[in-house]
């Protein structure tokens, strides 16, 4: 990691882009085994999976990969952000069009948000989970950690579950310019296929976005 901050701003760029496209894996099967939660009152398949993803060798060894990447991501955005800084001491009279979308001035802020979101949420979630004791709950299936009820239980305080929506948001957001970037910065920014690459990535976004914040509403209100 540390030979890497001496690479160049576009082998960085690269190498951000890289991390967060492979991050979104991540956000894809959390969304799905999350959704298993709304069609499933006794919590049953939610906690099946749940026990399957954490008692897996393999998927436990993928996750610390996740973080790595988690990592990677964050610190070359910080190190790209304070270099594009510092080469810009004083703004320009006319903004070129990267500079002028509003989302893409502020998405070191929106990852800073959606970072210490994430701390937050592992915080409740996964260290509980490693760590915390979880009672068991019995299905005809066998027994396991109600993760569950630790998931509605959550998402039934109303302050959490705003801070959690308008974080998912920012989120949503973020993904949608980060999402275009990527393909930019590993150079697949042809004027034939970006359109289709910027259409992509909205529609990918909306759904992510929209899919996390449907739990916790559809809990709460429930």
């Amino acid at each position: 990691m540390g030979k890497a901050l001496h690479y160049s701003s576009i082998t960085k760029k690269i190498i951000m882009s890289l991390a967060g496209l492979f991050l979104t894996s991540f956000l894809v099967v959390h969304l799905l085994i999350n959704l298993l939660i709304l069609f499933d009152d006794s919590r049953e398949l939610f906690n099946q999976a749940a026990h399957f993803m954490v008692t897996n060798p393999l998927i436990q060894t993928f996750q610390w990969v996740l973080f790595a990447g988690f990592i990677v991501h964050i610190i070359l955005g910080v190190v790209l952000q304070i270099q594009n800084w510092m080469a810009r001491p004083v703004k320009y009279e006319k903004k070129g069009a990267s500079e002028q979308s509003y989302f893409s001035k502020f998405m070191i802020h929106t990852g800073a948000i959606v970072f210490i979101f994430l701390i937050i949420h592992f915080a409740n979630f996964f260290v509980k989970a490693k760590f915390g004791h979880i009672e068991p709950i019995t299905y005809a299936s066998g027994t396991y950690e109600d993760l569950g009820l630790l998931v509605v239980e959550l998402f039934s305080d109303g302050g959490y579950v705003a801070f959690y929506v308008i974080a998912l948001l920012l989120l949503g957001f973020h993904l949608d310019h980060g999402f275009q970037s990527a393909f930019q910065s590993l150079g697949l920014n042809h004027s034939r296929y970006i359109p289709w690459i910027k259409r992509a990535g909205t529609a990918f976004s909306a759904l992510i976005t929209l899919g996390f914040i449907a739990i916790p509403l559809v809990i709460y209100f429930s």
